[in-house]
């Protein structure tokens, strides 16, 4: 997720949907954008949708629309902002802040949509448009932010702020968009200003480069599979996700979903081991390497701040962030890197005394974690996936927010991007429509890994003409054999429930300014909504009512309830610093200066260096290596992978309130809940939002007992 400060940052946004990063020049050096009445003749971004909901009309929409109609957007958003900086009238809330937050409605009608398929259905011509939309885009955004008389209007009204007699909402608006000029060096000299922008430009080329390699290095790799000791251990319905017919095969791909069951299930170690390899060598040899990208990348980014007057990249970044500074970030790492590590060694130790005439390896971890996690609690993933069908765990996730919120979905028949679309009309307690959310959780060779929320439309009530969102939530699902259900491994269902709880912070928004309305907040609060709701996945009161055999309908049976609460903790010592030690690289790459930067030769020995010096064990890697840790290279967490982690402070503290008075649903939690945290968008700081939730500042303990480094106190 990256939250949107109005136009500017829009264009961002979209940037990041598709694994961009900014780009630039002034308003008076932006591009010469010329498109004639023919290019655009029948364009159907220049007509009204008039379609259920106003969804883009996806079948009439050809890779060649796309371009054009961006032109043409550009061209009338700039006719906007050149209303707004030609104005004679004193500058005022409404014909400059109001004014600004309004521009761009077309170009925010094509540039979703766009940045939204090529996450989903993307194909060559489309990898090429992203070459030229996103450097288009990104210098428009800093001819914006850049401009020097549109900044002036900003501040003129940011200075005279006290005698506006605005309202909080906007207060906050006016607050957020002067932040966001004086962040994007609208109060440099000119001089520093096109450097600012020369570097933007050239991040947003190497991002979009970056995330194009990773893509095309995921879909290449492909482990084919003919014999039946090649696929000894596999369940049959793994076996029935992978079978092609063409090939005549069991092919296993390097989407997260197919690699971890592989890897879980597999007794071909030698299999395991090329997989392995296949999954942390992406994109790191040849014309695909992103070894010599990520060090650019970090170098401009750091030339970037030091810009600014910033020490690195990583504290322009945390400035606002809850940690407020990469040491803040560090240390709270730290904290956990040091018991999970330890949990780790013992971990590997349990598992070395498995292998008898061998050694232990990274690649057996996954199998042998099984393994010991069968033997000590009886607990097999193959017994509990018969219990979560897709749709059932997608009905229960439904059933949890119309318990906690009063909220309804109703499956609607609406076209989507792809058939595999499923869309549900969302109305709150009262029956209100709050929005529409689309659902995509199949993985295709066309489509990002991962799972992730977007949106095609924001939400917006200025000037009481209330629209409201289109959000989806994706995810990577192996697609079964036609005729059988999809059933989910626990951790599956787990990233279900968080997807969804994104997809709530942006439905249930009372946010009438599209800039903080929705999914917004620091990196390290936004999480929180999104994690929050994992807890209510293994409740028992919450398991009766989605976690019902696909055959017989049978409620899961308490006694397997009980072995996967036990059993929650197993191996958390890998989990716990396999992604830590992510978070810590992402920290030490862009806590650099420019000259440190230039220093680095090479991507893995930098990485080797830094993980070896916290101690990082052979056996594990970290969750992602630089070549392919889209996050921070190709997208809006550079600096704040933590984030997750530290989202995890609150969340398990959050989740605790409603431990205390023994009760989930509670019904003063889940009011709180609903106004400060899903609706109120970043109507106010992170810390004063979760504290109107809360009723306190959180604390750390729920965390580090939940992942099993602390005894529970007595008194909890």
């Amino acid at each position: 997720m990256k939250r949107v400060l109005g136009l500017i940052s829009f264009l961002l946004a979209i940037q990041f949907m598709s694994g961009c990063d900014t780009g630039s020049t002034s308003l008076e050096k932006s591009d010469e954008v010329t498109v004639s009445d023919a290019e655009l003749a029948g364009n159907p971004f220049r007509q009204d949708w008039e379609t259920p909901y106003g969804v883009p009309p996806f079948s009439d929409i050809e890779n060649s629309d796309y371009l054009p109609a961006i032109k043409k957007a550009i061209l009338e958003m700039r006719d906007e902002i050149e209303t707004i900086v030609s104005n004679s009238e004193e500058p005022t809330f409404a014909n400059t802040i109001v004014a600004l937050e309004l521009a761009g409605e077309s170009l925010n009608k094509v540039s979703r949509t766009f940045g939204n398929i090529t996450g989903t259905d993307t194909d060559e011509e489309l990898r090429n448009l992203e070459t030229e939309i996103y450097p288009m885009l990104t210098r428009e955004s800093d001819a914006i932010s850049l401009n020097e008389v549109l900044y002036e209007r900003v501040k003129g009204v940011y200075d005279s702020r006290e005698s506006l007699g605005l309202n909080e909402q906007d207060s906050r608006l006016l607050e957020l968009t002067h932040r966001s000029f004086i962040r994007s060096g609208a109060a440099f000299s000119p001089d520093v200003k096109g450097k600012i922008a020369s570097i933007n430009e050239e991040i947003s080329a190497l991002t979009t480069k970056f995330a194009q390699n990773l893509l095309l290095e995921t879909k290449a790799f492909r482990l084919e599979l003919k014999s039946d000791e090649e696929v000894s251990g596999l369940s049959d319905d793994f076996k029935s996700a992978i079978w092609d017919e063409e090939k005549e095969a069991w092919v296993v791909g390097l989407n997260r979903s197919s690699y971890e069951s592989f890897m879980v299930q597999s007794n071909n170690r030698s299999l395991r081991e090329k997989l392995f390899n296949g999954y942390r060598l992406r994109a790191t040899q040849g014309d695909r390497d992103n070894g010599p990208i990520a060090i650019q990348i970090a170098k401009l980014r750091a030339e970037r701040a030091e810009l600014m007057g910033y020490e690195s990249h990583a504290h322009y970044v945390l400035e606002y962030n809850m940690a407020k500074s990469p040491q803040g970030a560090e240390d709270f790492l730290l904290k956990v890197w040091a018991p999970g590590l330890e949990q780790a060694k013992k971990e590997r130790a349990d598992m070395q005394a498995m292998l008898v005439d061998e050694t232990f390896q990274a690649w057996d971890w996954w199998h042998l974690a099984e393994k010991l996690r069968l033997q000590r609690y009886e607990l097999d993933e193959n017994q509990t996936k018969p219990y979560f069908k897709l749709e059932n765990v997608q009905a229960g996730a439904f059933a949890m927010a119309e318990k906690l919120f009063g909220l309804s979905f109703e499956e609607v028949d609406v076209e989507g991007w792809n058939p595999v679309v499923v869309s549900f009309d969302v109305k709150d307690e009262e029956g209100k429509h709050l929005g529409l959310f689309m659902t995509d959780m199949y993985a295709r060779d066309s489509k990002r890994g991962g799972a992730w929320m977007s949106s095609y439309r924001g939400t917006s009530n200025i000037n009481n003409d209330a629209i409201r969102p289109l959000i989806t939530n994706n995810m990577n699902l192996s697609m079964p054999p036609d005729g059988e259900p999809t059933l989910m491994r626990y951790s599956e269902v787990e990233t279900l429930f968080h997807e969804f709880g994104h997809g709530l912070h942006g439905l249930m928004t009372q946010i009438d300014y599209p800039t903080f309305s929705g999914v917004d907040g620091p990196r390290d609060y936004t999480e929180f909504p999104a994690q929050i709701l994992e807890h209510w996945v293994s409740q028992p009161e919450m398991l009766e009512m989605y976690a019902t055999h696909f055959e017989t309908g049978d409620v899961i049976p308490t006694d397997l309830v009980e072995k996967i609460r036990v059993a929650g903790n197993h191996n958390q010592g890998f989990y716990t610093t396999e992604y830590v030690a992510a978070s810590l690289l992402d920290l030490a790459w862009h806590s650099l200066s420019s000259d440190e930067v230039a220093e680095i030769t090479d991507a893995r020995t930098f990485e080797k260096e830094v993980l070896e010096g916290y101690g990082l064990i052979p056996e594990i890697e970290p969750r992602y290596r630089s070549q392919y840790f889209s996050h921070i290279f190709a997208g809006g967490y550079s600096s704040g992978y933590y984030a997750y982690l530290w989202s995890e402070i609150l969340d398990a503290d959050g989740f605790a309130a409603f431990q205390e008075v023994e009760d989930i649903w509670d019904p003063l939690l889940a009011a709180r809940l609903q106004k400060w945290v899903y609706e109120s968008g970043g109507l106010k700081p992170a810390e004063e939002l979760y504290r109107n939730f809360r009723g306190k500042d959180p604390d750390i303990g729920p965390l580090l007992v939940g992942r099993g480094f602390e005894k529970p106190s007595p008194s909890n």
